[in-house]
């Protein structure tokens, strides 16, 4: 399709989802100047204004094509950027026993939590949704495995949407966990590292804390991005075995994977300059934040909620699993 007849066909969609993005952002902002401080950040704002339009208005047959590619693309680059702020440097700096730990505990924690989500009555792929996010990096890591494994819009925005609201508790209530267990500030990082799911989430549940619980758990945090590309590279494999047929290599290794494996080569090799970074990550999280408010506006909530119940308790048990690794973990470990 011609690029101009292409753009005027996505145009609708993506202002509209673009649209919705920047109310969401407006919201947090009025939250962090009211509050001084984020309840529920853009991102979710946005996913559930995007389901409560389209199940109070329905989606337009004008919009339906910007609003997936919005939902789809849009956030692909958004992981390839999101690799950019990421420097093999960091991993090196925390050392190898503190990266085998990450590692052990991102493996057992995916295993349980689909196992956990399977016990529940969840079908494998939203199992598999579930698992990933909560284990790696939230959002991201869902919308990343998504198209791997085929899963409905009504599964990923579930996933998301239960994810997000578990993950803004974990925020919350994380913090007490220094004063009730009597651990390190460092031990403190690593807890929240190893169990908050995203980087800007770490901060809000550390900065209290103290810096050097901030400056361990962003780096944590940041190894277990990093097994985003192994995990969904994985989850390709295994698909395609109990799938019964092979799947193309775009499926096993998406091209937004690779982008997003050598923006970190390309920033670890120095040459992406640092004052770049800023950009980089801004223009990552925009362009995030009209993703899942692309995606909301394709899932009915009727849909999300004939599985809630289901999603929500298997995200909790997983949320408590996580915890209890992170929590064994910084034990084991002691300290620097």
């Amino acid at each position: 399709m011609p690029f101009v007849a292409q753009f005027r066909r996505t145009f609708p969609g993506l202002l509209l989802s673009a649209g919705v993005a920047a109310l969401s952002v407006a919201a947090e902002h009025v939250q962090h100047q009211v509050l001084g401080w984020v309840m529920l950040d853009g991102l979710v704002i946005a996913i559930v204004a995007g389901i409560l339009l389209h199940t109070g208005f329905g989606l337009a047959e004008r919009y339906r094509a910007g609003v997936h590619f919005a939902s789809k693309t849009i956030l692909e680059i958004a992981i390839v950027l999101l690799g950019g702020t990421i420097s093999a440097g960091a991993v090196l700096q925390i050392g190898p026993v503190m990266v085998g730990a990450i590692v052990l505990v991102v493996a057992t924690a995916l295993v349980l939590s689909y196992a956990i989500g399977r016990l529940l009555g969840l079908d494998t792929r939203l199992a598999t949704l579930v698992a990933c996010g909560n284990s790696i990096c939230g959002n991201s890591a869902i919308m990343a495995t998504a198209p791997v494994i085929r899963a409905p819009a009504e599964d990923v925005a579930a996933s998301i949407a239960f994810t997000a609201a578990l993950g803004v508790v974990i925020v919350l209530l994380l913090p007490l966990c220094f004063h009730l267990l009597g651990i390190s500030e460092w031990q403190y990082g690593v807890i929240a590292g190893l169990s908050v799911y995203a980087v800007p989430q770490v901060l809000a549940a550390t900065v209290p804390v103290g810096i050097m619980s901030t400056q361990i758990g962003t780096l944590v945090k940041l190894i277990r991005v990093l097994m985003l590309g192994p995990v969904v590279l994985a989850v390709g494999l295994v698909q395609g075995r109990k799938g019964g047929d092979a799947l193309p290599l775009s499926m096993l290794v998406p091209w937004f994977v690779v982008g997003f494996l050598a923006m970190i080569g390309v920033r670890s090799a120095g040459l992406l300059p640092e004052a770049a970074l800023p950009a980089l990550q801004t223009v990552s999280a925009d362009l995030t934040v009209v993703s899942m408010a692309a995606l909301g506006l394709s899932v009915d909530l009727r849909s999300v909620v004939a599985s809630g119940g289901r999603v929500l308790a298997a995200g909790f048990f997983s949320v408590v699993t996580l915890i209890l690794l992170a929590v064994a973990t910084a034990f084991a470990l002691g300290g620097p």
